[in-house]
Protein backbone atom coordinates (compact mmCIF):
# COMPACT_ATOMS: atom_id res chain seq x y z
CA UNK A 1 0.00 0.00 0.00
CA UNK A 2 1.46 3.23 -0.72
CA UNK A 3 0.16 4.78 2.31
CA UNK A 4 2.81 2.47 4.05
CA UNK A 5 5.50 3.17 2.29
CA UNK A 6 5.16 7.17 2.96
CA UNK A 7 4.65 6.86 6.51
CA UNK A 8 8.27 4.03 6.07
CA UNK A 9 9.77 7.00 4.00
CA UNK A 10 9.01 9.48 6.37
CA UNK A 11 10.82 7.88 9.04
CA UNK A 12 13.73 7.68 6.65
CA UNK A 13 14.00 11.26 5.98
CA UNK A 14 13.40 12.03 9.78
CA UNK A 15 16.71 14.46 10.34
CA UNK A 16 16.12 14.85 14.01
CA UNK A 17 15.95 12.41 17.20
CA UNK A 18 12.93 14.00 18.15
CA UNK A 19 11.27 13.93 14.75
CA UNK A 20 12.07 10.24 14.75
CA UNK A 21 10.84 9.36 18.30
CA UNK A 22 7.27 11.70 17.70
CA UNK A 23 7.00 9.20 14.42
CA UNK A 24 7.71 5.89 16.05
CA UNK A 25 5.05 7.16 19.24
CA UNK A 26 2.47 8.16 17.11
CA UNK A 27 2.73 4.97 14.64
CA UNK A 28 2.13 3.06 18.19
CA UNK A 29 -0.26 5.52 19.74
CA UNK A 30 -2.45 5.50 15.96
CA UNK A 31 -2.55 1.24 16.26
CA UNK A 32 -0.41 1.11 13.42
CA UNK A 33 2.78 -0.62 15.27
CA UNK A 34 2.27 -4.38 14.10
CA UNK A 35 2.90 -2.68 10.17
CA UNK A 36 6.11 -1.22 11.00
CA UNK A 37 7.94 -3.82 13.49
CA UNK A 38 11.03 -3.57 11.35
CA UNK A 39 11.13 -0.22 11.41
CA UNK A 40 10.39 0.57 14.98
CA UNK A 41 12.83 -2.30 15.87
CA UNK A 42 15.76 -0.38 13.88
CA UNK A 43 15.05 2.88 15.42
CA UNK A 44 14.79 1.98 18.62
CA UNK A 45 18.21 -0.08 18.57
CA UNK A 46 19.82 3.40 17.24
CA UNK A 47 17.94 5.54 19.70
CA UNK A 48 19.00 3.31 22.34
CA UNK A 49 22.95 3.68 21.72
CA UNK A 50 22.77 7.12 22.00
CA UNK A 51 23.53 9.11 24.86
CA UNK A 52 21.42 11.78 26.58
CA UNK A 53 23.89 14.71 25.04
CA UNK A 54 25.07 12.62 22.29
CA UNK A 55 26.05 15.42 19.20
CA UNK A 56 27.59 12.65 17.25
CA UNK A 57 24.52 10.73 16.07
CA UNK A 58 21.33 11.70 13.69
CA UNK A 59 23.37 14.20 11.79
CA UNK A 60 22.86 17.69 13.26
CA UNK A 61 20.28 16.06 15.86
CA UNK A 62 20.98 16.28 19.40
CA UNK A 63 19.27 15.96 23.09
CA UNK A 64 19.71 19.35 24.76
CA UNK A 65 20.16 19.35 27.88
CA UNK A 66 16.81 21.20 28.66
CA UNK A 67 14.97 19.41 25.90
CA UNK A 68 12.86 17.70 28.90
CA UNK A 69 10.42 16.75 26.17
CA UNK A 70 12.59 14.76 24.12
CA UNK A 71 14.88 13.00 26.92
CA UNK A 72 11.62 11.90 28.48
CA UNK A 73 10.13 11.00 25.43
CA UNK A 74 13.16 8.81 24.52
CA UNK A 75 13.00 7.57 28.05
CA UNK A 76 9.47 6.34 27.64
CA UNK A 77 9.50 4.61 24.21
CA UNK A 78 13.11 2.40 25.37
CA UNK A 79 11.54 1.47 28.59
CA UNK A 80 8.36 0.83 26.85
CA UNK A 81 10.03 -1.97 24.87
CA UNK A 82 12.40 -3.08 27.54
CA UNK A 83 15.37 -1.59 27.03
CA UNK A 84 17.56 -0.78 30.03
CA UNK A 85 17.83 3.07 30.15
CA UNK A 86 19.08 5.28 33.45
CA UNK A 87 17.06 7.89 35.56
CA UNK A 88 20.00 9.37 35.66
CA UNK A 89 18.98 11.54 32.56
CA UNK A 90 16.56 13.50 34.15
CA UNK A 91 18.97 14.74 36.98
CA UNK A 92 19.75 18.10 35.23
CA UNK A 93 16.05 18.97 36.09
CA UNK A 94 16.73 18.60 39.92
CA UNK A 95 18.06 21.48 42.00
CA UNK A 96 20.86 20.01 44.87
CA UNK A 97 17.97 18.86 47.19
CA UNK A 98 16.88 16.24 44.75
CA UNK A 99 13.74 18.67 43.89
CA UNK A 100 12.95 19.28 40.16
CA UNK A 101 13.37 23.21 39.30
CA UNK A 102 10.24 24.72 37.47
CA UNK A 103 12.54 26.89 35.77
CA UNK A 104 14.29 24.49 33.68
CA UNK A 105 10.40 23.73 32.30
CA UNK A 106 9.66 25.06 29.24
CA UNK A 107 5.92 23.63 28.20
CA UNK A 108 3.17 21.85 28.90
CA UNK A 109 3.98 19.21 26.49
CA UNK A 110 7.49 18.72 28.01
CA UNK A 111 5.51 17.88 31.58
CA UNK A 112 3.52 16.11 30.01
CA UNK A 113 5.59 13.73 28.54
CA UNK A 114 7.49 13.58 31.94
CA UNK A 115 4.34 12.49 33.54
CA UNK A 116 3.76 9.80 31.05
CA UNK A 117 7.49 8.53 31.49
CA UNK A 118 7.53 8.66 35.56
CA UNK A 119 4.90 5.87 35.14
CA UNK A 120 7.70 3.10 33.98
CA UNK A 121 9.62 3.97 37.29
CA UNK A 122 10.88 1.05 39.12
CA UNK A 123 10.78 1.26 42.85
CA UNK A 124 10.18 4.13 45.48
CA UNK A 125 12.30 7.34 46.44
CA UNK A 126 13.50 7.00 42.82
CA UNK A 127 13.76 10.25 40.36
CA UNK A 128 10.95 8.80 38.37
CA UNK A 129 8.35 8.82 41.75
CA UNK A 130 9.72 12.46 42.27
CA UNK A 131 9.07 13.32 38.49
CA UNK A 132 5.40 11.83 38.60
CA UNK A 133 4.49 13.62 41.79
CA UNK A 134 5.74 16.86 40.37
CA UNK A 135 4.31 16.78 36.86
CA UNK A 136 0.50 15.66 38.04
CA UNK A 137 0.31 18.73 40.65
CA UNK A 138 1.51 20.85 37.75
CA UNK A 139 -0.69 19.54 34.78
CA UNK A 140 -3.75 19.58 37.37
CA UNK A 141 -2.90 23.18 37.60
CA UNK A 142 -3.44 23.36 34.22
CA UNK A 143 -6.30 21.58 34.01
CA UNK A 144 -7.78 24.00 37.04
CA UNK A 145 -7.07 26.71 34.91
CA UNK A 146 -4.24 28.07 37.52
CA UNK A 147 -1.09 28.24 35.26
CA UNK A 148 -0.51 32.01 36.60
CA UNK A 149 -0.38 29.73 40.28
CA UNK A 150 2.96 28.10 38.52
CA UNK A 151 4.76 31.24 38.38
CA UNK A 152 4.05 32.10 34.51
CA UNK A 153 6.87 29.35 34.16
CA UNK A 154 4.53 27.24 32.24
CA UNK A 155 2.67 28.45 29.17
CA UNK A 156 -0.45 26.57 28.28
CA UNK A 157 -1.07 26.09 24.46
CA UNK A 158 -4.15 26.20 22.28
CA UNK A 159 -6.84 23.16 23.37
CA UNK A 160 -3.95 21.36 25.28
CA UNK A 161 -6.18 20.85 28.25
CA UNK A 162 -7.96 18.18 26.61
CA UNK A 163 -4.55 16.25 26.13
CA UNK A 164 -3.74 17.20 29.79
CA UNK A 165 -6.71 15.74 31.05
CA UNK A 166 -6.61 12.51 29.25
CA UNK A 167 -2.96 12.03 30.61
CA UNK A 168 -4.14 13.02 34.15
CA UNK A 169 -7.18 10.17 33.74
CA UNK A 170 -5.11 7.70 32.72
CA UNK A 171 -1.43 7.14 32.03
CA UNK A 172 -0.36 5.70 28.35
CA UNK A 173 1.17 3.01 29.51
CA UNK A 174 -1.89 1.38 31.61
CA UNK A 175 -4.29 1.83 28.74
CA UNK A 176 -5.17 -0.89 26.23
CA UNK A 177 -3.02 0.76 22.74
CA UNK A 178 -5.51 -0.45 20.64
CA UNK A 179 -8.81 1.03 22.40
CA UNK A 180 -6.95 4.53 22.65
CA UNK A 181 -5.57 4.56 18.92
CA UNK A 182 -9.42 5.75 17.78
CA UNK A 183 -8.85 8.99 20.16
CA UNK A 184 -5.32 9.76 19.31
CA UNK A 185 -6.09 9.81 15.71
CA UNK A 186 -9.02 11.70 16.19
CA UNK A 187 -7.66 14.77 18.36
CA UNK A 188 -4.59 14.82 16.14
CA UNK A 189 -6.56 14.92 12.58
CA UNK A 190 -8.56 17.60 14.35
CA UNK A 191 -6.28 19.48 15.93
CA UNK A 192 -4.05 18.95 12.69
CA UNK A 193 -0.78 18.55 15.01
CA UNK A 194 2.09 19.58 12.66
CA UNK A 195 4.16 16.41 14.18
CA UNK A 196 1.83 14.45 11.90
CA UNK A 197 1.41 13.73 8.80
CA UNK A 198 -1.73 13.43 6.74
CA UNK A 199 -0.87 10.12 4.85
CA UNK A 200 -0.57 8.81 8.88
CA UNK A 201 -3.85 9.55 9.63
CA UNK A 202 -5.16 8.36 6.50
CA UNK A 203 -3.40 5.11 7.05
CA UNK A 204 -4.36 4.99 10.39
CA UNK A 205 -8.12 5.26 9.89
CA UNK A 206 -8.22 3.08 6.65
CA UNK A 207 -6.09 0.30 9.39
CA UNK A 208 -8.58 0.72 12.53
CA UNK A 209 -11.56 0.01 9.96
CA UNK A 210 -9.99 -3.50 8.38
CA UNK A 211 -9.00 -4.46 11.90
CA UNK A 212 -12.66 -3.49 13.21
CA UNK A 213 -13.99 -5.68 10.19
CA UNK A 214 -12.12 -8.17 11.77
CA UNK A 215 -13.47 -8.17 15.36
CA UNK A 216 -16.64 -7.72 13.84
CA UNK A 217 -16.92 -10.81 11.76
CA UNK A 218 -15.32 -12.41 15.24
CA UNK A 219 -18.40 -11.03 17.04
CA UNK A 220 -20.88 -12.72 14.75
CA UNK A 221 -19.42 -16.01 14.80
CA UNK A 222 -19.52 -15.81 18.87
CA UNK A 223 -23.02 -14.29 18.64
CA UNK A 224 -24.74 -17.53 16.64
CA UNK A 225 -22.55 -19.51 19.31
CA UNK A 226 -23.67 -17.85 22.19
CA UNK A 227 -27.46 -17.94 21.00
CA UNK A 228 -27.11 -21.68 20.07
CA UNK A 229 -25.76 -22.58 23.96
CA UNK A 230 -29.19 -21.00 25.11
CA UNK A 231 -27.54 -21.10 28.79
CA UNK A 232 -29.20 -17.65 29.76
CA UNK A 233 -32.67 -18.94 29.46
CA UNK A 234 -31.80 -21.66 31.61
CA UNK A 235 -29.25 -19.31 34.28
CA UNK A 236 -31.96 -16.70 33.93
CA UNK A 237 -29.79 -15.10 37.33
CA UNK A 238 -26.69 -14.75 35.03
CA UNK A 239 -25.61 -11.90 33.53
CA UNK A 240 -25.31 -12.10 29.70
CA UNK A 241 -22.60 -9.47 28.61
CA UNK A 242 -21.10 -11.47 25.59
CA UNK A 243 -20.17 -8.13 23.84
CA UNK A 244 -18.18 -6.65 27.38
CA UNK A 245 -16.41 -10.39 26.76
CA UNK A 246 -15.62 -10.26 24.00
CA UNK A 247 -14.16 -5.95 24.34
CA UNK A 248 -11.41 -7.54 26.61
CA UNK A 249 -10.43 -10.39 24.27
CA UNK A 250 -10.05 -7.51 21.91
CA UNK A 251 -7.68 -5.67 24.51
CA UNK A 252 -5.52 -8.76 25.12
CA UNK A 253 -4.84 -9.09 21.20
CA UNK A 254 -6.49 -6.87 18.61
CA UNK A 255 -4.30 -8.12 15.62
CA UNK A 256 -6.49 -9.69 13.34
CA UNK A 257 -4.18 -12.85 12.97
CA UNK A 258 -5.41 -13.09 16.82
CA UNK A 259 -8.79 -14.08 15.67
CA UNK A 260 -9.33 -17.74 16.89
CA UNK A 261 -7.66 -16.82 20.42
CA UNK A 262 -10.09 -13.92 21.01
CA UNK A 263 -13.22 -15.96 19.74
CA UNK A 264 -11.80 -19.01 22.89
CA UNK A 265 -10.85 -16.25 25.43
CA UNK A 266 -14.28 -14.45 24.70
CA UNK A 267 -16.09 -18.02 26.10
CA UNK A 268 -13.78 -18.29 28.70
CA UNK A 269 -14.61 -14.84 29.89
CA UNK A 270 -18.65 -15.62 29.28
CA UNK A 271 -18.07 -18.95 31.70
CA UNK A 272 -15.98 -16.25 34.51
CA UNK A 273 -19.22 -14.24 34.65
CA UNK A 274 -21.36 -17.35 34.83
CA UNK A 275 -19.76 -19.11 37.36
CA UNK A 276 -19.35 -16.34 39.33
CA UNK A 277 -22.83 -15.22 39.41
CA UNK A 278 -23.50 -18.87 40.67
CA UNK A 279 -21.32 -18.11 43.95
CA UNK A 280 -22.42 -14.56 44.40
CA UNK A 281 -26.43 -14.99 43.46
CA UNK A 282 -27.57 -18.61 43.28
CA UNK A 283 -25.85 -21.59 45.23
CA UNK A 284 -26.43 -22.56 48.85
CA UNK A 285 -23.40 -22.93 50.38
CA UNK A 286 -23.74 -26.60 50.80
CA UNK A 287 -24.31 -26.57 46.60
CA UNK A 288 -21.30 -24.42 45.72
CA UNK A 289 -19.17 -26.98 48.40
CA UNK A 290 -20.17 -29.83 45.93
CA UNK A 291 -20.14 -27.82 42.70
CA UNK A 292 -16.04 -26.85 43.22
CA UNK A 293 -15.66 -30.21 44.59
CA UNK A 294 -16.85 -31.79 41.21
CA UNK A 295 -15.55 -28.81 39.22
CA UNK A 296 -11.99 -29.48 41.06
CA UNK A 297 -11.87 -33.37 40.51
CA UNK A 298 -13.67 -32.49 37.08
CA UNK A 299 -16.31 -35.04 37.72
CA UNK A 300 -19.57 -34.65 36.16
CA UNK A 301 -20.85 -37.43 38.26
CA UNK A 302 -20.64 -35.40 41.75
CA UNK A 303 -23.17 -33.05 40.11
CA UNK A 304 -26.26 -35.23 40.33
CA UNK A 305 -27.31 -34.24 43.48
CA UNK A 306 -27.28 -30.25 42.42
CA UNK A 307 -29.91 -27.74 40.63
CA UNK A 308 -30.46 -28.39 36.85
CA UNK A 309 -28.90 -25.03 35.84
CA UNK A 310 -25.58 -25.89 37.80
CA UNK A 311 -25.32 -28.65 35.58
CA UNK A 312 -25.95 -27.54 32.63
CA UNK A 313 -23.17 -24.73 33.76
CA UNK A 314 -20.77 -27.46 34.37
CA UNK A 315 -21.37 -29.58 31.36
CA UNK A 316 -21.65 -26.38 29.12
CA UNK A 317 -17.88 -25.96 30.67
CA UNK A 318 -16.35 -29.14 29.91
CA UNK A 319 -17.62 -28.81 26.22
CA UNK A 320 -16.01 -25.36 25.58
CA UNK A 321 -12.62 -26.53 27.93
CA UNK A 322 -12.24 -29.78 25.22
CA UNK A 323 -12.86 -27.53 22.36
CA UNK A 324 -10.15 -24.87 23.32
CA UNK A 325 -7.92 -27.75 24.39
CA UNK A 326 -8.32 -29.40 21.24
CA UNK A 327 -8.00 -25.85 19.23
CA UNK A 328 -4.86 -25.56 21.05
CA UNK A 329 -3.04 -28.95 20.84
CA UNK A 330 -4.90 -29.56 17.54
CA UNK A 331 -4.69 -33.68 17.33
CA UNK A 332 -1.37 -34.04 19.11
CA UNK A 333 -0.71 -32.01 22.09
CA UNK A 334 -4.63 -31.11 23.37
CA UNK A 335 -4.50 -34.14 26.04
CA UNK A 336 -1.07 -32.44 26.93
CA UNK A 337 -3.08 -28.96 27.62
CA UNK A 338 -6.67 -30.25 28.81
CA UNK A 339 -4.83 -30.58 32.84
CA UNK A 340 -3.80 -27.51 33.01
CA UNK A 341 -7.04 -25.80 31.54
CA UNK A 342 -9.11 -28.11 34.13
CA UNK A 343 -6.95 -26.98 36.91
CA UNK A 344 -7.12 -23.00 36.65
CA UNK A 345 -11.08 -24.00 36.66
CA UNK A 346 -10.82 -25.89 39.94
CA UNK A 347 -8.81 -23.23 41.60
CA UNK A 348 -10.85 -20.75 40.50
CA UNK A 349 -13.82 -22.62 41.94
CA UNK A 350 -12.25 -22.95 45.01
CA UNK A 351 -11.18 -19.28 45.45
CA UNK A 352 -14.71 -18.59 44.91
CA UNK A 353 -15.91 -20.96 47.55
CA UNK A 354 -13.75 -18.84 49.92
CA UNK A 355 -15.58 -15.85 49.51
CA UNK A 356 -18.84 -17.53 49.67
CA UNK A 357 -17.91 -18.64 53.31
CA UNK A 358 -16.43 -15.61 54.18
CA UNK A 359 -19.69 -13.99 53.63
CA UNK A 360 -21.76 -16.75 55.16
CA UNK A 361 -19.67 -16.81 58.29
CA UNK A 362 -20.02 -12.26 58.40
CA UNK A 363 -16.51 -12.71 58.68
CA UNK A 364 -13.88 -9.67 57.21
CA UNK A 365 -10.15 -10.79 56.52
CA UNK A 366 -6.99 -9.07 56.33
CA UNK A 367 -6.04 -7.39 53.47
CA UNK A 368 -3.07 -9.72 53.55
CA UNK A 369 -5.51 -12.99 53.49
CA UNK A 370 -7.96 -11.35 51.54
CA UNK A 371 -5.46 -10.88 48.43
CA UNK A 372 -3.82 -14.12 48.90
CA UNK A 373 -6.86 -15.57 48.06
CA UNK A 374 -8.56 -12.46 45.54
CA UNK A 375 -6.08 -12.92 43.08
CA UNK A 376 -7.23 -15.84 42.01
CA UNK A 377 -10.99 -15.30 42.08
CA UNK A 378 -9.73 -12.28 39.49
CA UNK A 379 -9.85 -14.19 36.97
CA UNK A 380 -6.21 -14.06 36.10
CA UNK A 381 -4.64 -16.73 36.64
CA UNK A 382 -7.27 -18.17 34.62
CA UNK A 383 -7.39 -16.28 31.74
CA UNK A 384 -3.47 -15.86 31.35
CA UNK A 385 -2.97 -19.06 31.31
CA UNK A 386 -5.15 -19.81 28.68
CA UNK A 387 -4.23 -17.14 26.89
CA UNK A 388 0.15 -18.21 27.15
CA UNK A 389 -1.05 -21.52 25.63
CA UNK A 390 -2.92 -20.41 22.82
CA UNK A 391 -0.04 -18.17 21.83
CA UNK A 392 2.63 -21.04 22.75
CA UNK A 393 0.85 -23.60 20.71
CA UNK A 394 3.33 -24.87 18.85
CA UNK A 395 5.70 -25.45 22.03
CA UNK A 396 3.12 -26.68 24.90
CA UNK A 397 6.42 -27.61 27.17
CA UNK A 398 7.28 -24.46 26.79
CA UNK A 399 4.85 -22.41 27.59
CA UNK A 400 3.97 -24.59 31.07
CA UNK A 401 8.20 -23.53 31.63
CA UNK A 402 7.16 -20.03 31.09
CA UNK A 403 4.00 -19.75 33.39
CA UNK A 404 5.87 -21.96 36.14
CA UNK A 405 8.96 -19.50 36.03
CA UNK A 406 7.33 -16.30 35.83
CA UNK A 407 4.43 -16.57 38.39
CA UNK A 408 5.09 -12.90 39.41
CA UNK A 409 4.18 -11.99 36.70
CA UNK A 410 0.70 -13.40 36.50
CA UNK A 411 0.49 -12.79 40.25
CA UNK A 412 0.84 -8.93 39.63
CA UNK A 413 -1.20 -8.92 36.71
CA UNK A 414 -4.04 -10.80 38.25
CA UNK A 415 -3.36 -8.27 41.05
CA UNK A 416 -4.36 -5.33 39.26
CA UNK A 417 -7.10 -6.67 37.89
CA UNK A 418 -8.54 -7.48 41.55
CA UNK A 419 -7.72 -4.14 42.92
CA UNK A 420 -9.21 -2.26 39.82
CA UNK A 421 -12.59 -4.30 40.37
CA UNK A 422 -12.81 -3.34 43.52
CA UNK A 423 -11.76 0.39 43.51
CA UNK A 424 -14.97 0.29 40.56
CA UNK A 425 -17.44 -2.14 42.18
CA UNK A 426 -16.72 -1.75 46.24
CA UNK A 427 -19.74 0.28 47.03
CA UNK A 428 -21.68 -1.31 44.71
CA UNK A 429 -21.05 -5.05 46.67
CA UNK A 430 -21.21 -3.35 50.05
CA UNK A 431 -24.90 -2.31 49.35
CA UNK A 432 -25.49 -5.63 48.01
CA UNK A 433 -23.89 -7.09 51.06
CA UNK A 434 -21.42 -9.34 49.22
CA UNK A 435 -17.97 -10.04 50.09
CA UNK A 436 -15.67 -7.42 51.54
CA UNK A 437 -13.11 -5.96 49.30
CA UNK A 438 -9.75 -4.95 49.32
CA UNK A 439 -10.90 -1.61 50.42
CA UNK A 440 -13.17 -2.82 53.41
CA UNK A 441 -10.77 -5.14 54.69
CA UNK A 442 -7.71 -2.67 55.06
CA UNK A 443 -10.65 -0.18 56.60
CA UNK A 444 -11.58 -2.36 59.51
CA UNK A 445 -7.17 -3.94 59.68
CA UNK A 446 -6.28 -0.52 60.22
CA UNK A 447 -9.16 1.38 61.68
CA UNK A 448 -8.72 4.24 58.49
CA UNK A 449 -11.34 5.98 56.54
CA UNK A 450 -12.34 4.94 53.53
CA UNK A 451 -10.61 7.71 51.24
CA UNK A 452 -7.34 6.30 53.22
CA UNK A 453 -8.25 3.06 52.26
CA UNK A 454 -8.91 3.99 48.59
CA UNK A 455 -5.28 5.73 48.22
CA UNK A 456 -3.84 2.75 49.95
CA UNK A 457 -5.08 0.28 47.21
CA UNK A 458 -4.32 2.66 44.39
CA UNK A 459 -0.54 2.52 45.73
CA UNK A 460 -0.62 -1.30 45.60
CA UNK A 461 -1.77 -0.92 41.29
CA UNK A 462 1.11 1.57 41.21
CA UNK A 463 3.73 -0.61 43.17
CA UNK A 464 2.14 -3.97 40.92
CA UNK A 465 2.94 -2.26 38.03
CA UNK A 466 6.42 -1.41 38.83
CA UNK A 467 7.15 -4.94 39.20
CA UNK A 468 5.98 -5.51 35.66
CA UNK A 469 8.29 -3.11 34.49
CA UNK A 470 10.95 -4.23 36.31
CA UNK A 471 10.06 -7.77 34.71
CA UNK A 472 9.75 -6.33 31.08
CA UNK A 473 13.44 -4.54 31.15
CA UNK A 474 14.65 -8.24 31.64
CA UNK A 475 12.81 -9.73 28.55
CA UNK A 476 14.78 -7.84 25.60
CA UNK A 477 16.13 -10.81 24.19
CA UNK A 478 13.11 -13.58 25.50
CA UNK A 479 10.73 -13.24 22.67
CA UNK A 480 8.47 -15.78 25.10
CA UNK A 481 8.65 -13.62 28.26
CA UNK A 482 7.95 -10.63 25.79
CA UNK A 483 4.75 -12.72 24.77
CA UNK A 484 3.99 -13.07 28.24
CA UNK A 485 4.63 -9.74 29.55
CA UNK A 486 2.27 -8.21 26.65
CA UNK A 487 -0.65 -10.89 27.67
CA UNK A 488 -0.20 -9.65 31.25
CA UNK A 489 -0.07 -6.03 30.96
CA UNK A 490 -2.98 -5.96 27.98
CA UNK A 491 -4.70 -7.72 30.93
CA UNK A 492 -4.30 -5.14 33.18
CA UNK A 493 -4.54 -2.62 31.39
CA UNK A 494 -8.15 -3.93 30.10
CA UNK A 495 -8.86 -4.02 34.06
CA UNK A 496 -8.42 -0.42 34.23
CA UNK A 497 -10.27 0.28 31.22
CA UNK A 498 -13.42 -1.60 32.59
CA UNK A 499 -13.22 -0.56 36.05
CA UNK A 500 -12.34 2.99 35.41
CA UNK A 501 -15.65 4.51 36.00
CA UNK A 502 -17.54 1.68 37.38
CA UNK A 503 -18.48 -1.76 37.23
CA UNK A 504 -18.03 -2.42 33.61
CA UNK A 505 -19.49 -5.78 33.51
CA UNK A 506 -22.66 -4.78 35.87
CA UNK A 507 -25.54 -2.25 34.78
CA UNK A 508 -24.31 -1.17 31.33
CA UNK A 509 -23.41 2.65 31.79
CA UNK A 510 -22.07 5.08 29.08
CA UNK A 511 -18.57 4.53 29.21
CA UNK A 512 -18.38 0.76 28.23
CA UNK A 513 -21.12 1.52 25.80
CA UNK A 514 -18.98 3.80 24.07
CA UNK A 515 -16.14 2.28 23.96
CA UNK A 516 -17.98 -0.67 22.99
CA UNK A 517 -19.22 1.87 19.77
CA UNK A 518 -16.16 3.07 19.24
CA UNK A 519 -13.93 -0.16 18.93
CA UNK A 520 -16.25 -2.18 17.82
CA UNK A 521 -19.14 -0.89 15.86
CA UNK A 522 -18.66 2.66 14.64
CA UNK A 523 -15.91 2.32 11.70
CA UNK A 524 -13.67 6.11 10.78
CA UNK A 525 -16.08 8.09 7.91
CA UNK A 526 -13.39 8.50 4.89
CA UNK A 527 -13.16 11.90 3.43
Amino acid sequence: MMLVEDVKQMLIEAVSLKANLELMDNIMKFGLATLFEKEIKETLEIVAMMEPNDEKSHGDSTIEEHDLYTIALRFRLLRQHGYEVSEDVFRSFKDKNGGFVRAKFGDTKGVRELLEAAHFGLGDGTIMEKAKIFSMESLKKICNNSVNNCGGIIEEVPNDNQVVHHALELPLHWRVEWFDARWQIRFHEKEKSGDVNCSMVKLAKIHFNAVQATHQKDLKELSRWWRDLRLVENLSFTRDRLVECFLCAVGLAHEPKHSSFRKALTKVIIFVLVIDDVYDLYGSLEELQCFTAAVDRWNLGEMQHLPECMKLCFQALDDVTNEIAYEIGAEKGWMQVLPHLRKVWGDFCKSLLVEAKWFSLGYTPSLEEYLENAWVSSSGPLILTHSIFFHAHEDLDGAKDLLEMNKDLVYNSSLIIRLCNDLGTSEAESNRGDAPSSILCYMQEENVSEEEALMHVRGLIVEAWKNINGRSILAQHSPSLQSLIRLCSNAARVAHMLYQSGDGFGVQDGDIRQQILSSLIEPFAMG
